[in-house]
């Protein structure tokens, strides 16, 4: 049980070696609760697992991408994925997929393979979104874009593999990046100057800090420094964070353009 997160088919467990009765004992007992007829879970198990059993889907999308570690929106929807055709009762607050998977689903499988889970939030997600977890996965080593490109993937998530790259150290970033192309500015990223990579860099000296949640304290205080050295070479800087990029886009993109309208982002 624990090697399935707690949650087990019952006739994988007797594949095992483990009796019915044995299985009937554990549930007895209070070891094992009954799921549905073929599921039992741990009282520890994960809710969220114990409820895909219950309905018989699997956690994919955006849900699935959280549970891998990967940058993600926040979101108010649970999503699951079912075959085509399977009756499955939509909840509140949840969002089935009905789609055929890419990679064939384990019967015993309460979480879709990575590449599903791609290949759903492409579909599924605005595109800056997606962007930032095809990204996020890159990045952390979880998938390999050759695998990707061998696969037999829909048009949206074939354009956001063409996109995506792993130089980004956060969805942020990648949003930022993806806006900025979208208005014809070219972006360099992760770019070593003054002994420590900036985020961006338009033209030459003009700098883009994106800030997520853990520049503060000391990291704030080494960026700070960081920042008066650039300033002291010659480059505009300007920092920006999460509810800027997110909440204020229209701001960020204003001060960004009003720069290179002044001139800022060429040496002089």
């Amino acid at each position: 049980m624990a090697r399935r997160a707690g949650v087990a088919r019952v006739s994988s467990l007797q594949r095992e070696g483990h009796s019915r009765h044995y299985i009937r004992l554990a549930i007895a007992t209070g070891d094992l609760m009954q799921v549905r007829r073929d599921w039992v879970a741990t009282t520890a198990a994960d809710a969220q697992l114990v409820a895909c059993a219950r309905r018989e889907v699997v956690s994919t999308c955006v849900s699935s991408a959280q549970r891998l570690g990967l940058w993600v929106l926040d979101s108010a929807e649970e999503h699951v994925a079912a075959m085509p055709g399977d009756r499955v009762a939509v909840e509140p607050r949840t969002r089935v997929h009905w789609a055929q998977p890419v990679v064939p689903r384990d019967p015993d499988g309460l979480v879709d393979p990575i590449e599903n889970m791609l290949a759903l939030v492409a579909s599924c997600q605005p595109h800056d979104a997606a962007l930032a977890i095809w990204e996020s996965a890159l990045r952390q080593g979880m998938i390999d874009r050759r695998h990707l490109e061998r696969l037999d993937l829909r048009a949206a998530a074939k354009a956001l593999l063409d996109e995506a790259q792993p130089f980004a150290d956060s969805g942020l970033e990648t949003i930022f990046v993806s806006r900025m192309k979208r208005l014809r500015v070219p972006v360099r990223s992760q770019i070593w100057i003054a002994g420590h990579h900036v985020d961006h860099l338009i033209g030459e000296r003009l700098v883009v800090q994106i800030d997520g949640g853990h520049h503060v304290d000391a990291q704030r205080t080494a960026d700070n420094r960081h920042d008066a050295a650039l300033r002291l070479l010659g480059f505009t800087v300007f920092r920006f964070g999460y509810r800027e990029v997110l909440g204020d886009w229209p701001s960020v993109q204003w001060i960004v353009m009003q720069a290179i309208a002044q001139g800022l982002h060429r040496a002089h």
